[in-house]
């Protein structure tokens, strides 16, 4: 170990009183580094070094600041998630490989039909989304059974996985009897981790956003919102786009292209007609005013609120 004075930044060694070795000239010492580290704020280091090679202060000594260990204190004061990219690949083959779902809720208001809560399910494959709507997180097992029965049936496929967050409705022995029962498996993603989960959270903020502004739009009651969240679904199956395979969902799932002619504005003004049930006079209206709210998902027609009836 050499000793020796420090000028301007610079340890001076007396050549009389080094070995034989030769002599050594010593840069200031790395703890100069993190004091001066320290005395900014704890900004990082790379700015340090910025400053220095272009000479922007006056005062801080031309030393390259290197970060050869992590400060504790930054760690505590700067630490932040690392991003998720997306992936830039199809990870599934076919529809219904791989479900993600998600449970929404409850929301302040309780909808038309006296629903608190919205089932959010997406395919992995065609990006297609269901939402299913119940009133309590203990219907859900009941909804998801009558669904994927539905969509079994329909599509003469087999669910082979699902994702979901770990939500007392999905982490359950019902479910893990279903699953079990069927060969299903059942991935969830990490504790305090939603972005794991991040193709139904991203869809589900979409149809969020989507029916608040067609409900906004219109001025009409907040309790639509059921009503315009399943419009909403129902048209980005029909108009997003797959990433990387450049179809809709629509036409990934069914085989052909969807049509959007039928489509109306969500809360228009609409007539239904008053086709006999109640005794009309020969001078009385012959239909009632009524709010559009969608198509149906059970048959071919449209969906009205009658505001005289109060039904829809």
């Amino acid at each position: 170990m050499f000793k020796g004075l420090r000028v301007n930044n610079v340890y001076v060694l007396d050549l009389d009183d080094v070995s034989s070795s030769g002599a050594k000239c010593l840069i200031a010492r790395n703890e100069d580094s993190w004091l001066w580290h320290r005395r900014l704020s704890h900004v990082h280091i790379d700015l340090l070094n910025k400053i220095v090679s272009k000479d922007l202060v006056v005062g801080l000594p031309k030393i390259k600041f290197e970060k050869e260990r992590l400060c504790d204190a930054c760690q505590k004061g700067k630490q932040t998630r690392v991003s998720f990219k997306p992936k830039r690949v199809v990870s599934t083959s076919k529809p219904v490989d791989l479900l993600h779902i998600d449970l929404f809720g409850p929301s302040r208001t309780r909808s038309l039909g006296g629903n608190y809560y919205w089932f959010v399910i997406v395919d992995d494959f065609s990006r297609f989304t269901w939402t299913l709507f119940s009133s309590s997180k203990d219907d859900t097992f009941d909804a998801f059974i009558k669904f994927v029965n539905k969509i079994q049936n329909q599509l003469y496929l087999k669910i082979i996985s699902l994702r979901s967050d770990h939500g007392c409705e999905f982490v359950n022995h019902r479910f893990e009897d279903y699953c079990d029962e069927f060969d299903i498996s059942h991935n969830f993603s990490c504790p305090r981790t939603p972005q794991q989960n991040g193709v139904v959270e991203r869809k589900n903020r979409v149809l969020e956003e989507l029916a608040s502004t067609m409900i906004n739009e219109m001025k009409l009651p907040k309790y639509f919102w059921a009503d315009a969240i399943n419009t909403a679904c129902h048209v980005l199956n029909r108009v997003i786009i797959r990433l990387i395979l450049d179809k809709t969902p629509y036409e990934l799932l069914k085989g052909r292209k969807p049509n959007l002619s039928y489509l109306r504005v969500f809360g228009c003004k609409c007539f239904v007609l008053n086709n006999g049930k109640d005794k009309l006079g020969k001078f009385d209206a012959k239909v009632d005013d009524g709010i559009f709210l969608g198509c149906s998902s059970n048959s071919n027609a449209y969906r009205v609120f009658n505001k005289r009836a109060l039904t829809v």
